[in-house]
This record gives structure tokens, C-alpha cells and sequence, in this order.
């Protein structure tokens, strides 16, 4: 029979394995966190240092004056609070019909919602972009919101997650005469939030690192989500700053990342036990 000591190497083994992928995904992150506190000349001359007493706010500081990232972030939270809203709500309620009721060409639907995970998403912005001009919503909220509110992975996942609940709770609920709106709100959703909780981390993520179609819909500064501004923050503080050189852009830059940074970071350690239950409720086959 094995020992205590030989069972417990291939446990040592996998641990050490995550820790050093942990330390090799963590470490530039960290590394930029810190570097954003430092001088920006020490950055650029000598990236590897931590010396505390040098630690500065002149990087942050600098970068709110030259970068409208404030902006950036009020767009990006109205587009977050409107598209996310639409996602949970209506995501879960087509999942509902997908896995509960029984249709004509329900296999037919769901398949075609599926087909379109396959498109990539640069097939669809000539397209959507012809469309939101026809409507004259470029450079608008809307454009920003509705594209891709209610999008097919999340009917994907929510299907397969009321897939697992079972029928004789909706029959039950029939019985006691719940309309068929009511049993979704009253019996799926309180079962189901686990699989929501997931969704709900994802959909935030998601729209928070959106680049693509933000850079295309909302072309006007006045529009610009905070990835787009990311993305032009080299040219707005050379723009702002005459004489910028490399050192106080890489300086600026890395502030204006680590600010960007800090709301997922802390979303996801609060919410991490909810996600991966979420994830473990989405791996249930239907």
C-alpha cells in the first residue's frame, strides 16, 4: 500500500505547478501597480527597483490632467448598468423557453442562435455600423447598448443551467396557478442564481474590456468608453503636454492602466466564490 508520504508528492507537485503559474500571471500585474508609484524616469532607467521612499502620485496626477478618463468611465458605467441589465433579464428569459417548452423548430432556432458564436465579431461591424447609421444612432448610447446586448453564449449558458432544474417544480407551480412569467421570476430565478451570479461576472468583464465595436460605434471623445481612451492615451498626453517624452507617457500609462484595472480586480475577488459556482451551474448538461 502507498504511503502517506507517496500520496501526498503528486498533490506537492500540482500545488508548486499552480503557484508558479500564479506568480507568472500575477507578476506583471503587480509589476505595473507598483511601477505606477514610481518616478517616472526610474521607471523607464531602471524598471526592476522597489524603492518605497521614491514612491510618488505625480504619475496619477499628471494623467487625470492630460487624459479625460473620467469621462471614459461614466460611459463605460452607463453602458455597463443598460447592457448588462438587458443581458440578465432577457438572456435568462429566452434560456427559459429553450430548455422548459416545447415548439416547432425550437432545435431549428437554437441552432441558428448557436451558428452565430462561430462569426467572428469583425464579420458583424460593417454590417451593424451601416444599420446604427441608418438609425442614426452612431456616436450614441445605443449604439453602444443594444448590439450584442442579448448575446447567444449567455442564452447558451443559462439554457444549460434551467435545463437541470426540475419539471416537477414548474408543474407544481402550475398547479397552484402561477402564470408561466411567474413561475420563470418566482421558481427558476431563486434556483438558478448561482448560474446568474457567473453570468453576471462575465457579462461585467466582458463589457468592461469591449474595444472593438465601442472604437467603431462611438468615434467622438465625448463617447469613448474607457478602452477606447486607454487605447488613445499615448496621443492624448503627448497632445496635452508639449515636450512629453517616452518616460512620462510610460509613466501615465501604466497610472491609467492600474486605474483601469482596480474595478475588476475587486470584483472579482469579491465575487469569486459566486463565480465559480456559476461556472460549475453552466457545466451541468442539459
Amino acid at each position: 500500500m502507498a504511503t502517506t508520504t507517496e500520496r501526498a508528492r503528486p498533490r506537492i507537485a500540482s500545488h508548486a505547478f499552480l503557484m508558479l503559474l500564479l506568480v507568472a500571471f500575477l507578476a506583471p500585474v503587480a509589476w505595473a501597480l507598483v511601477s505606477a508609484f514610481k518616478p517616472a524616469n526610474e521607471i523607464i532607467r531602471n524598471p526592476l527597483s522597489f524603492d518605497p521612499t521614491t514612491f510618488t502620485l505625480d504619475n496619477y496626477i499628471a494623467m487625470f490632467q492630460d487624459v479625460p478618463i473620467g469621462q471614459g468611465f461614466t460611459n463605460t458605467a452607463i453602458v455597463l448598468l443598460f447592457k448588462g441589465a438587458i443581458t440578465m433579464f432577457f438572456a435568462p428569459l429566452a434560456a427559459f423557453a429553450f430548455a422548459k417548452y416545447q415548439w416547432a423548430g425550437k432545435n431549428l432556432v437554437f441552432g441558428a442562435v448557436l451558428v452565430t458564436l462561430m462569426l467572428p465579431t469583425i464579420v458583424l461591424i460593417i454590417p451593424l455600423l451601416l444599420e446604427m447609421k441608418e438609425l442614426g444612432w452612431v456616436n450614441t448610447y445605443q449604439a453602444l447598448i443594444l448590439p450584442g446586448a442579448v448575446d447567444a453564449f449567455a442564452i447558451f449558458w443559462m439554457r444549460q443551467v434551467i435545463s437541470a432544474v426540475p419539471d416537477e417544480l414548474l408543474d407544481a407551480a402550475r398547479v397552484d396557478g402561477c402564470g408561466e412569467f411567474a413561475i420563470f421570476w418566482r421558481v427558476i430565478v431563486p434556483v438558478i442564481r448561482p448560474g446568474l451570479a457567473g453570468l453576471a461576472v462575465l457579462t461585467v468583464m466582458n463589457i468592461y474590456n469591449d474595444f472593438v465595436w465601442p472604437v467603431v460605434a462611438a468615434n467622438s471623445e465625448r463617447m469613448s468608453t474607457l478602452q477606447v481612451v486607454l487605447s488613445t492615451l499615448a496621443q492624448n498626453i503627448t497632445g496635452n503636454r508639449i515636450g512629453a517624452d517616452y518616460a512620462t507617457v510610460t509613466g501615465e500609462l501604466l497610472a491609467a492602466s492600474s486605474v483601469a484595472l482596480v474595478p475588476l480586480l475587486v470584483l472579482f475577488i469579491l465575487l469569486q466564490r459566486h463565480f465559480i459556482n456559476g461556472i460549475l451551474a453552466g457545466s451541468v448538461k442539459g
